[in-house]
């Protein structure tokens, strides 16, 4: 019987840690352009000033609460050096939070001692306010919230009273600002006008990095995760590229380091090499094609089933109207009602945008017509994988 005892090996990682999200770096790199704009909107802090209401908006991965953190870190240490300027900040996450209510709850609470919260429900919505106002004016000084990931917030009534809570007179000894931050590119624009302007008095958009900021933030990582001399020539920059091309997102790419560093340890390597790179990311390709397949809709996975199995016997590509009979036969198994041919289409179009599915355009000429051919564009084990609930019931 092999031995799997345990024993660290040392070799690899210095602080493999590093990597991970919940790192924090001593400076962030990579995002100059978007921390000199958003060090300029929290300035007026600094002055004494009431603070302006800041809206951080760009898709996941992008550096947002990294450089919350990062700059309100730099403006509390600075700020214990003016005389008569007391700021607090308050970090709420939003998801999970669907309502003005509950953020405003959360909030109470957050500012409350541990023996006085209040429950979720049981209060009218406009006395839960007036226990916020009343926490924020008890506070003083300048008070920054941060609300993270803003766009779970489905209604507009607190991101209406929270910017103009010292205009409108409910609080009066606090100096208020709102920090939003956004992974919804189109949430601003979904937002009340009125909301808007008073949310959105200063915005920050943070772009996808690409891959020489990558790179920095790779590097950066780099001499703190791993032993001296273990990255091979053009991992970093394959890192980069493969996360720049894939999404722009540092998540993924320091994913991509991470699980190319875990390769190298499992196969007892001196170095990191551009090959343990490739084998990371197919890794993690298939565990984000599965985990997609998991969480997409039935009809769209019964679909995909009919695709897979003319796949497994050889018959594709095939025309969308070839996927109908095998479709149908596995809605009759599962007692479902099979979708109209055009949602078929559609959830062929969906399977491939994610990936999932390839599609070509045929083109028979006038007399011919044209049409699509599909195929799978992952292997038949990572979709099966992936319907692995749904092969359950069928099987």
């Amino acid at each position: 019987m092999s031995d799997f005892s345990f024993q660290p090996t040392g070799a690899i990682f210095k602080e493999r840690e590093a990597l991970l999200e919940e790192w924090t770096p001593g400076e962030l790199v990579g995002r100059d352009e978007e921390l000199s704009k958003y060090h300029a909107a929290l300035q007026p802090v600094i002055e004494g000033e009431t603070p302006s209401n800041i809206f951080l908006y760009g898709k996941s991965g992008v550096g947002k609460t990294a450089a919350t953190r990062f700059l309100l870190q730099l403006l509390k240490r600075d700020a214990d050096k003016v005389d008569d300027l007391d700021l607090h900040t308050i970090e709420i996450n939003c998801d999970g939070l669907n309502s003005s209510y509950q953020t405003a709850v959360a909030l109470v609470n957050e500012l409350r001692e541990p023996t006085n919260q209040i429950s979720n429900t049981g209060y009218p919505q406009a006395s839960v306010y007036e226990f916020l106002f009343d926490e924020l004016d008890k506070v003083g000084g300048t008070v920054l919230i941060v609300l993270d990931e803003v766009d779970h917030i489905k209604d507009d009534s607190l991101l209406y009273k929270l910017p103009r809570a010292r205009s409108n007179g409910d609080i009066s000894e606090t100096r208020l600002g709102v920090v939003g931050i956004s992974n919804d590119l189109n949430f601003r624009n979904q937002l009340n006008s009125k909301v808007r302007s008073s949310l959105c008095e200063k915005e920050v958009s943070f772009s996808a990095y690409d891959a020489n900021e990558l790179c920095e933030v790779l590097r950066q990582r780099e001499t703190v995760a791993f032993e001296e001399g273990v990255l091979g020539d053009g991992v970093i920059e394959m890192c980069a590229a493969f996360g720049a091309k894939d999404s722009g997102d540092a998540r993924q790419a320091l994913d991509l380091l991470l699980e190319s560093g875990d390769i190298a340890r499992e196969r007892n390597a001196d170095q990191v090499t551009e090959s343990h790179v490739r084998e990371a990311r197919e890794r993690l390709q298939t565990d984000q094609v599965v985990e997609g397949i998991r969480n997409y809709s039935r009809h769209g996975q019964l679909v995909l089933w009919a695709l897979t199995l003319l796949a497994e016997q050889g018959d594709t590509p095939v025309r969308t109207r070839d996927i109908r009979e095998p479709y149908e036969i596995l809605c009759d198994r599962e007692a479902t009602d099979p979708v109209s041919d055009r949602a078929v289409r559609e959830y062929l179009a969906e399977l491939e945008t994610l990936g999932i599915v390839s599609s070509t355009q045929v083109n028979r000429g006038k007399g011919g017509g044209k049409y699509k051919q599909h195929d799978l564009d992952q292997t038949v084990s990572s979709v099966k994988a992936g319907l692995s609930e749904l092969l359950g019931t069928t099987h």
